[in-house]
């Protein structure tokens, strides 16, 4: 699911937000303001209305935040790294830098979402009641309550057995237990996914010739999202299946050229792009030979022209705290979630005992890795 922009950071987990959740922040406060709170308890002043839906949209937000973060809990004290979470539409997603070990570990990193949403609603639905019997005005009890229902909404909605939903990796799961197989099993609740967002899209569209209301196209919109969303998972599970068994030394690129850090964009472009200067991006090094980031044509390029001599390529690299990095023996498939959220779109290889470079993976080494494997594997 592609971000939009960065919130920040949460237990050192980088937390994004796609363009989706932005628009049902936007839908959730003015349907609140000029809708269900206005229409509730009327006669009070606009501002009381819009302040209370964006103060219940934000808590709703972090709602959604709040199940993924759970997600990423349980991942982690089952040894997962994370890659970060994505807030949007459904709820979000967060990126793990390996698959679950077992069918179990699955489980509880997938259930735990819905759990966390059920419990918030359930903790805001204690709060309303308590809120109504202190004599609080009705239309802060309404905006609690509606944030009860919207909990217990997205948990019962997640649960579906359709992925990119959580109910979606539990079907995964319950297969991989019966079949042993664990892509396959991926694969089928992909599908299940893109035939729940089918049946989303013609409920919307039929619906809305049917009753004439607009907002039902909402409907179709979800279901669109959700054939996309399972069609990329349906995607990464083919590919996972496909490099099984592959480990990153065997398709990466050694000892990749560097660059030293105080060497200006000028004289770099001169060599370029012949000899050792023909690829497009270069791990970057100080005097000593120590790793510090990763310079790529692209943000050379970003550079105006007459401040190139004045500029050195440790000043436009990207640090190395910000770029990918993978071991030799790690397996490929582990990789591709890395690579494709790297705004360079690489991934440096490091000795895991000495943290020294040993090779660059690339699209290319993906792509070349899949063509042979295609043409040598026989289809299961």
């Amino acid at each position: 699911m592609k971000e939009t922009f960065t919130l920040g950071r949460i237990a050192g987990v980088r937390v994004a937000v796609n363009w989706s959740i932005i628009v049902v922040f936007l839908l959730v406060a003015v349907t609140l303001a000029q809708g269900r709170l206005r229409l509730t308890y009327p006669g009070y002043p606009a501002v009381a209305y819009w302040s209370l839906g964006l103060a219940t949209a934000v808590v709703f937000v972090a709602s959604v935040l709040a199940h993924e973060v759970a997600h990423a809990v349980v991942a982690r004290r089952h040894g997962i790294e994370v890659e970060d979470m994505t807030l949007w539409m459904l709820g979000g997603v967060a990126r793990l830098k390996s698959e679950a070990p077992t069918p179990g570990v699955e489980v509880r990193i997938a259930g735990v979402g819905p759990l966390t949403s059920a419990l918030l609603g359930i903790l805001f639905a204690f709060l309303a009641a308590v809120l109504g019997m202190l004599g609080v005005p009705g239309l802060m009890v309404e905006a609690v309550a509606w944030l009860a229902g919207i909990n217990i909404t997205l948990a019962l909605f997640n649960s579906i057995p359709a992925a990119p939903l959580d109910g979606g990796r539990l079907l995964r799961a319950y297969l991989w237990k019966r079949t042993g197989d664990p892509m396959r099993a991926a694969v089928v609740a992909a599908a299940a996914g893109r035939g729940l967002g089918w049946l989303l899209v013609i409920y919307g569209f039929v619906s809305m010739l049917a009753t004439g209301n607009l907002s039902e196209l909402w409907m179709a919109l979800l279901g669109g999202f959700m054939i996309a969303a399972a069609t990329v998972e349906g995607q990464q599970a083919q590919l996972r299946s496909t490099l099984a068994g592959v480990s990153v030394r065997h398709i990466m690129t050694p000892d990749p050229v560097t660059v030293p850090a105080e060497m200006s964009i000028e004289q770099f472009l001169a060599a370029a792009p012949y000899g050792h200067h023909r690829h497009t991006a270069f791990p970057v090094v100080t005097t000593d030979g120590t790793l510090v980031g990763l310079v790529t044509a692209a943000r050379i390029d970003r550079t105006p022209r007459q401040e190139r001599n004045a500029t050195t390529l440790g000043d436009v690299m990207c640090p190395v705290g910000e770029v990918a990095t993978a071991s030799p023996d790690e397996p490929v498939s582990d990789l591709v979630p890395r690579l494709e959220s790297s705004g360079e779109r690489r991934v440096l290889v490091l000795d895991p005992d000495r943290r020294a470079l040993v090779g660059i993976v690339s699209d290319s080494n993906i792509n070349r890795a899949l063509t042979w494997l295609a043409a040598t594997r026989t289809p299961r």
